[in-house]
């Protein structure tokens, strides 16, 4: 199997410090199922390449598994698939390079470079479309090339990545996504499992649409430790272990004052006030805005997206989709995907909501979200809601500082929230007015805030 990273960011050759590996030099690799070479087969100003083969010695793993005189043990593609194998290798020859961490390079290890990455075999067994959706929301562009066996199209892909990341983000994203693309471990999958999946990936999972999916397959569908990991990387969606889904701490603080109801009221009235013939809830959730968007019969076409499956799938038993007294498809339609990436499915929509959304993204990623919705989507109409931080000195159960969800990156003041939609209007051309939702203290305000954005 083989894989190789090259870069033509100029000096090209640094990227030798980058991995810890100099480009004149073989590197060999020791590893418990065979080893490992590291070398350059460029490495100029202009270009740097460099490759990791893995010669892993298959009699030698199955006798020590214990596995002798099972013919099935020994023919079989496991040693010669790019999967597990290939991740634990490119862990114990780049593992600094992993770390983001260069004595030499600091500013360039931090640096995103223009990166191309071929990565063959990979065993994808007919789900191209599946290397696509794992990639691509990370910033990929993605080539497969299905590898030819005896004149035939095999199961096996060849695979080109480009784009422009920091090297150790590319890397951590290859450690997880090559295996959870075969699903098919060549080790015990346990609780360290979880352990090394946050570690590798927190800094890109959480937001990526396809996390549950990742989740599992890297997890071999171990169901305790999936939703383990999940838990942690968004405490608001992790599934409980039975029966009915939880309050959340934030609807757990906020249900004496009935404030989604308001909150999902006031959104849809102002939609339904609008001229909006279709309108698309960017977060839908378990779909309470949806269905209350239902009840407007101006409202032509519904759709509600989501990065959480479950969510989906709890929306649709709710608003009775596909079931006698249930809306149509073709006025309501669910999708699963993120916020942060363009979607040609909802692009053409007149108006778009964002419910408690926003404070769920990172700071540095919002500007993403801004360049989907406002610059690409451009509905004509954006409502988004948020929590009002001053407001939280009135919740006597949540601590000083602290937000009303754990997993909230943010909860803004007034003010700030005003400055971040009237940065929409300079750089979108968006007119924005607020409006309070819930009771307002004369001090602190409502405990909701909504801007109501229009071009």
């Amino acid at each position: 199997m083989f894989l190789s990273i090259a870069t033509t960011h100029r000096p090209a050759a640094d990227l030798g410090f980058l991995l810890m590996k100099h480009p004149d030099r073989l590197h060999e690799v020791e590893l418990p199922f065979g080893k490992a070479l590291v070398f350059y087969p460029q490495a100029d100003a202009g270009r740097c390449e460099a490759a990791l083969t893995l010669d892993v010695d298959p009699v030698g793993l199955v006798r020590r598994a214990g596995g002798e005189g099972l013919a099935d043990r020994y023919v079989n593609d496991r040693p010669y698939a790019a999967a597990s194998f290939l991740s634990v290798a490119l862990n114990r020859a780049f593992r600094t390079a992993m770390s983001g961490v260069s004595r030499e390079r600091p500013e360039l290890a931090a640096t995103p470079l223009p990166l191309e990455i071929v990565v063959t075999p990979l065993p994808v067994r007919g789900q191209e479309e599946l290397v696509a959706r794992l990639f691509e929301p990370l910033g990929w562009r993605v080539e497969v090339a299905r590898v030819e066996s005896d004149g035939k199209p095999s199961r096996y892909v060849t695979l080109t990545l480009r784009g422009t990341l920091r090297v150790a983000d590319a890397l951590s994203q290859l450690y997880v996504l090559i295996p959870a693309l075969d699903r098919d471990k060549h080790y015990w999958v346990g609780d360290d499992e979880v352990e090394k999946l946050l570690v590798k990936a927190d800094a890109w999972l959480s937001a990526h649409p396809e996390r549950e999916e990742i989740a599992r397959r890297y997890l071999k569908n171990k169901s305790a430790l999936v939703r383990a990991a999940l838990a942690r990387l968004a405490p608001e969606e992790a599934a409980p272990e039975a029966g009915e889904r939880r309050a959340s701490p934030e609807e757990s603080l906020e249900a004496p004052l009935r404030l989604n109801d308001l909150r999902i009221e006031a959104v849809a009235r102002v939609v339904g006030m609008s001229a909006a013939a279709s309108v698309v809830d960017l977060g839908c959730g378990e779909g309470k805005l949806l269905a209350k968007l239902l009840e407007h019969k101006r409202l032509a076409r519904i759709v509600g997206l989501d990065a959480n499956s479950r969510a989906l799938e709890r929306a649709a038993e709710r608003l009775k989709l596909d079931r006698a007294g249930g809306p149509s498809r073709e006025r309501l339609t669910l999708l699963h995907g993120g916020l942060t990436y363009r979607d040609a499915r909802w692009s053409d929509m007149d108006a778009a909501t964002l419910i408690e959304v926003i404070e769920h993204l990172d700071p540095d990623r919002l500007p993403a979200l801004e360049a989907v919705v406002f610059g690409a989507g451009r509905p004509k109409l954006v409502v988004v809601t948020t929590p009002n931080a001053e407001h939280n000195a009135l919740f006597a159960n949540l601590a000083p500082g602290g937000f009303r969800h754990p997993d909230h990156r943010f909860e803004w003041t007034r003010a700030e929230f005003r400055g971040w939609a009237e940065g929409i209007e300079r750089r979108y051309g968006y007119a924005a007015r607020f409006e309070e939702i819930g009771e307002s203290h004369p001090e602190f305000g409502a405990p909701t805030q909504m801007a109501v954005l229009t071009r």
